[in-house]
């Protein structure tokens, strides 16, 4: 019997053409580019990454950073090599990191003065900082410290606040940086008191006159003010975080020594990425800021800076964030300082 199929005889199929061939390919490749993110995250950090710190070398900030920088470092296998650009509040920074690769390989050590008080000291932004970053992690805060001249009869801050009621204007306090300035105009704003603002070059130069009694009132970081307040030079009366400081756990609160509340104006240090960063890249680098922040080297480091950490996940810092702009927006208004 003969097959009924010829050895020799092709199988009737279609020969692939151009067209096909060029389909394949590009189903081929889209599905390798989807491949890519998960590649990328998983293998990440293969080299090292670039931190931007938008402030001065030697700042609360860029000290900060640095031992950050190493301890991550240590976690991730690959160094963190930090760069200061610095320039207009730190806007200079955050705009560097806000237009790189979203990989995770640049990174910006930022604070709520570039993530949430430029939006309302600057007339405009090269970027929009609602949308350009991805928060990463909330690497602590430094609360600042009100204090007023030894001469000064009042013994608290309830006591100041009253004096202030009864003489408007009378009272004067000084101020040398926006967070100083903001801190006192908040101050004023949630008692209803009207005092007059001085304003100085430096820090040093309101401390002096502080404690000389040209001014009577002066709110500013722990750096400034501790040494004066254990000294004995000045009288510290309130902290403005909500938690008192393990620093100077004598300190109330600006809430506990008014019996208010939502008064809060601290510095605070967090990274974020550039927006569209994979969300395991984010994690990673959480991860290694978390273990950072909850190690007792930095905490020990930055003691009696009155740094305070406070490990948490992406979205705590991103909704801090939000409530920060809109409580630093709030503030500038209200001490009626003109955007630049």
């Amino acid at each position: 019997m003969q097959n009924s199929v010829s050895v020799n005889q092709p199988f009737d199929r279609q020969r692939p053409t151009p067209q096909s061939n060029l389909r394949l390919m590009s189903f081929l490749l889209i599905g390798a580019c989807a491949l890519c993110p998960n590649i990328q995250a998983q293998s990440f950090p293969n080299k090292p990454i670039h931190v931007i710190v938008p402030f001065a070398a030697g700042s609360a900030t860029d000290q900060i950073g640095r031992a950050f920088a190493a301890k991550m470092g240590e976690e991730l296998e690959q160094p963190l090599i930090v760069d200061n650009k610095v320039g207009v509040n730190g806007m200079l920074g955050a705009d560097f990191v806000a237009k790189a690769l979203p990989d995770g390989y640049t990174l910006l050590f930022g604070t709520n003065s570039t993530n949430a008080a430029l939006k309302s000291l600057m007339k405009k932004l090269p970027y929009d900082q609602d949308t350009a970053f991805a928060a990463v992690a909330f690497m602590g805060s430094v609360p600042l410290i009100v204090a007023v001249n030894n001469e000064m009869p009042t013994k608290t801050l309830k006591e100041f606040i009253a004096l202030a009621k009864s003489k408007p204007e009378f009272v004067t306090f000084a101020s040398a940086s926006t967070s100083q300035l903001v801190s006192s105009a908040m101050l004023a704003g949630m008692t209803g008191v009207e005092m007059t603002s001085v304003p100085y070059k430096s820090g040093p130069n309101a401390m002096t006159d502080l404690i000389g009694g040209q001014v009577m009132m002066f709110t500013a970081d722990f750096a400034v003010m501790l040494p004066q307040v254990r000294s004995g030079k000045i009288r510290g009366l309130a902290v403005t975080s909500t938690q008192r400081s393990k620093a100077i756990p004598e300190l109330p609160t600006v809430n506990e020594a008014l019996g208010i509340k939502g008064y809060e104006l601290i510095a605070y240090f967090a990274s974020f990425a550039p927006a569209g960063t994979p969300r395991e890249i984010v994690m990673k680098l959480n991860h290694a800021s978390n273990t950072a922040a909850s190690s007792k080297e930095i905490q020990d480091k930055f003691a009696d800076m009155g740094f305070e950490t406070e490990p948490g996940p992406p979205e705590a810092l991103m909704q801090r964030s939000k409530l920060e702009t809109a409580k630093w927006a709030k503030a500038i208004r209200e001490a009626k300082i003109e955007p630049q």
